[in-house]
């Protein structure tokens, strides 16, 4: 065949893998039973269920699906109580607030202390020692500022409590993990913007608070399920998305719809002539430390993992995006596939840590993750995006199959231009340079995920 020839049939099989993806009905399906399983935090019972669907699809697919289970620390969420008032009197207001997971038990009453976003400049600049600290969610100017760094800084700073204020409006309560995998020093709550903005009233007024949190941790297990497709190649394609969500809503958006996207992506790719292997998993424990993905890493040799394609955040809204770590061959590969589909592309270059490709990342593994952009013009990406994530508003009704569907084909095709490419090890010691340009080394140190040796 020659190269013209090679290129027409090509271009042939990707539009029959995209008019495939864009008429399947299985993504609405699966995401209808997956946020119907109920709780599918790391160790509880919906987490199983969870797992039992993407085996169930990856069996359709003829990926043979096997179970990798692996110890973890359950964290079950009580009830929270937050009040305050605008003065050294007893507390009087009541607030809404949930738990964080993996903060402790706790009863503390405390001077708010309004904290701003939470950064390590802000908190030296109050005195937050037996305080009730406030900080917002959000980052401090161009970079990202994770909770888990906001509250590992309040806690070093001598904080009593912890309180994470959404920083979108919609009277939501805000939740998110404080620790990799352990619980956190002190108790910890989320509460919605509008809370946050009387709190921090409050604290300006001298104001106090009060808050008791109730939470169990016991030991249990994780679950994590691993196919594989493709020829019998030493080297492999690692596709993986989390089946694990928060609590207090559907985990919709967060990552319901990144698992769907994987999901159907392997169904697409076992049609396709692949170069290599790619393992397919779909791993639990993201949301409570990346605990799956680091189960999954460690079961493999990764010195034969040629590339990871992480699904978290992608089919939530129209367009898609890549965070590509600063790695201009994975870069390169991204934008020939989805703009060699007449699709759009948004590139974020910068290295990204807090997701389940990290551990591969950090091994030298080239990485990609596949999140989601709305179109400029588009506003329904406040109420209806990026900030319901980790609140109740989580749920099916928020999800748009249709963006699902045309992002788990070029997922299908991201994958098999990956597993079709030679790429670079990754050079973890210009990885660690650029996360500390980034000025990123103290939070991950403060998360606790800064490596060992780095």
């Amino acid at each position: 065949m020659d190269a013209d020839a090679e290129t027409d049939a090509s271009a042939e099989t990707d539009a029959t893998t995209m008019g495939r993806a864009m008429t399947d009905p299985f993504p609405a399906r699966f995401l209808e039973r997956l946020t119907d399983a109920g709780n599918r935090m790391g160790g509880h019972p919906g987490e199983r269920r969870a797992a039992e669907l993407v085996a169930s699809a990856l069996a359709d697919a003829g990926a043979d699906p096997r179970e990798l289970s692996f110890p973890i620390t359950r964290w079950t969420r009580g009830g929270a109580e937050l009040a305050a008032s605008a003065s050294g009197d007893d507390p009087g207001r009541e607030f809404e607030a949930v738990g964080l997971p993996y903060t402790p038990a706790g009863d503390v009453r405390a001077p708010l202390v309004d904290a701003g976003r939470g950064t390590p400049e802000e908190l030296d600049g109050v005195d937050v020692s037996g305080g009730v600290v406030l900080a917002r969610q959000g980052s401090a100017g161009e970079r990202h500022v994770h909770r888990m760094e906001k509250y590992g800084h309040a806690v070093a700073a001598g904080a009593a409590a912890f309180v994470l204020v959404n920083d979108a409006p919609g009277g939501l309560p805000v939740t998110g993990t404080l620790r990799f995998g352990e619980p956190g020093a002190v108790p910890a709550v989320g509460v919605s913007h509008e809370a946050g903005e009387r709190l921090g009233r409050y604290a300006a007024d001298g104001g106090v608070a009060r808050l008791r949190v109730e939470a169990e941790t016991d030991e249990a297990s994780g679950h994590d399920v691993v196919g594989e497709l493709g020829p019998d190649t030493e080297d492999c394609v690692v596709l993986l998305a989390h089946l694990d969500a928060h609590d207090v809503g559907e985990g919709a958006l967060d990552n319901g719809c990144g698992l769907a996207v994987a999901v159907e992506a392997a169904r697409l790719l076992a049609d396709r002539d692949l170069d290599r292997r790619v393992v397919v998993a779909g791993v639990s424990g993201e949301e409570t430390g990346l605990l799956g993905s680091r189960a999954l890493a460690d079961s493999l040799d990764l010195e034969t993992v040629s590339a990871v394609v992480n699904v978290d955040g992608a089919g939530r809204a129209r367009n898609l995006k890549a965070y590509t770590h600063g790695l201009e061959a994975v870069e390169r590969v991204a934008r020939e596939t989805v703009e060699g589909a007449e699709q759009p592309l948004a590139v974020e270059a910068r290295p990204h840590p807090y997701s389940d490709h990290w551990h591969f990342l950090r091994a030298g593994v080239p990485a990609l993750q596949l999140h989601s952009e709305p179109p400029e013009d588009d506003g329904s990406w406040g109420p209806r995006g990026l900030p319901v994530a980790h609140t109740r508003a989580d749920t099916l009704d928020k999800v748009d199959t249709r963006s699902v569907r045309e992002h788990a084909g070029l997922c299908a095709l991201l994958v098999d231009a990956l597993a079709g490419t030679d790429l670079p090890r990754v050079d973890t010691d210009d990885l660690a340079d650029r996360l500390r340009e980034a000025d990123a080394e103290a939070g991950m140190r403060a998360a606790g995920i800064w490596p060992d040796g780095w």
